[in-house]
């Protein structure tokens, strides 16, 4: 899901050595980990601090809802004291916050640090992203893009079985936590090491005053339609995909790590997505990768609130991420040209539309999951993501008659 896509951003920042992508691919990865680490242990903060796993939910709010808000504060930090620093600076604060969460006494703790968590986490996905853009010549761009979405993908399905297993273990959460902090820890003095010698301060000219740059954006009314369908990815994805190993745990019995297990299968089809892209993008066109990736993914959740079973959560799973990215990545691909004279600000936009929806998202999903289990957890986000695909789908055909699909 290449964020830089089209025009040839400034090149303000020279590469580096061919280490320093790998090295950035790693810190994706840690940050990929971070968003879903704590989804399989709702049930065990649940149980360790004796609240509902609704209640406990908040560890995935409250880091969700800071992740997307610093998404408008990074971009402008990393133009000014450049992106590699930035990203550095990210992980340090990744590797203190992570640790305190660890050794969190209360719930109220847990739920501060996992805030200042979220702040730091923030930082590192957009800016590396940026980093290649401004960094990596065009013609290779795609490419090295793709060893970033990997590690994103590979973190987040890294992340979502590493939560069940260590939900599971004795160490439970804090040791999950420990291991996170470890892993930023090491990813910092890597990123010192291979790009010290990185022109990392140096940044291109701004396209002017951030309030023109957020007006280039929003001024846009097709900049609406892209922000509001990133909301509503969040809200009715990206929050109810929190409650899912809890649903499978409770609704079936299984540990929580055999659930998390089926439910990582998730990035595993998004990565089935980013090697087959071309072949969708080129046979389906735009709009029918939007209509029938919602399609799908309300397919395979209608599937897993029938099935009698467990074991279906494991193809669902793999459906479902499939689908998702056939309608997120063309979503983020007009984000990235909503406003190419402000490419960062709009992308900061999008980024903060599509967390700060998941972090709603996860509230309303775990009330719902409180009371009313999985029909009431489920049933919204199968009605509502086909009603969202075919509505932006009707906007593109709008918005571009001649586009294929």
């Amino acid at each position: 899901m290449p964020w830089y896509i089209g025009k040839v951003p400034p090149q303000s920042e020279q590469p580096g050595p061919s280490g320093a992508i790998a090295v950035l691919a790693v810190a994706a990865f840690l940050s990929g980990a971070a968003l879903r680490i704590c989804d399989g242990l709702i049930p065990r903060v649940a149980r360790d601090f004796g609240v509902s796993p609704g209640v406990a939910g908040r560890v995935v709010v409250t880091f969700s809802i800071a992740y997307g808000a610093m998404q408008l504060v990074f971009g402008p930090l990393g133009d000014r004291f450049g992106k590699v620093r930035v990203i550095t600076c990210a992980l340090v604060g990744g590797t203190f916050t992570a640790a305190i969460a660890a050794a969190s006494a209360s719930f109220d703790t847990l739920v501060v640090a996992r805030i200042g968590w979220g702040m730091a986490a923030g930082g590192i996905i957009p800016l590396s992203l940026a980093w290649v853009g401004d960094a990596v010549p065009y013609e290779r761009r795609q490419a090295t893009l793709a060893r970033l979405l990997t590690g994103i993908l590979s973190g987040m399905m890294a992340g979502q079985l590493a939560g069940g297993l260590f939900a599971d273990a004795g160490v439970g959460w804090r040791g999950a936590f420990v291991m996170m902090s470890a892993g930023y820890a090491v990813v910092a003095v890597l990123l010192l090491v291979r790009l010290r010698h990185v022109s990392a301060a140096a940044t291109a000219a701004p396209a002017g005053p951030w309030r023109s740059q957020l007006h280039a954006v929003l001024g846009n009314r097709w900049s609406w339609w892209v922000l509001g369908s990133a909301l509503t990815e969040g809200v009715f994805l990206l929050g109810p995909l929190a409650y899912l190993p809890a649903l499978l745990h409770e609704r079936f019995a299984i540990s929580v790590s055999a659930a998390s297990a089926m439910i990582a299968l998730y990035a595993v089809g998004g990565l089935v997505y980013a090697m087959t892209a071309r072949h969708f993008v080129a046979r389906w066109g735009e709009r029918r990768m939007v209509v029938r990736g919602c399609l799908i993914m309300a397919a395979g959740l209608l599937a897993l609130l029938g099935s009698p079973v467990a074991w279906t959560a494991a193809p669902v799973a793999l459906i479902v991420g499939f689908g998702t990215y056939l309608y997120h990545n063309t979503l983020q691909t007009h984000g990235t040209q909503m406003a190419p004279t402000a490419r960062g600000t709009g992308m900061g936009l999008f980024a903060f539309c599509l967390f700060g929806g998941a972090a709603l998202g996860t509230s309303w999903a775990g009330i719902a999951f409180d009371r009313g289990g999985a029909a009431a957890l489920l049933l919204p986000p199968i009605v509502v993501l086909p009603l969202a695909g075919w509505a932006f789908a009707r906007a593109l055909a709008r918005r571009a008659p001649h586009a294929a699909g």
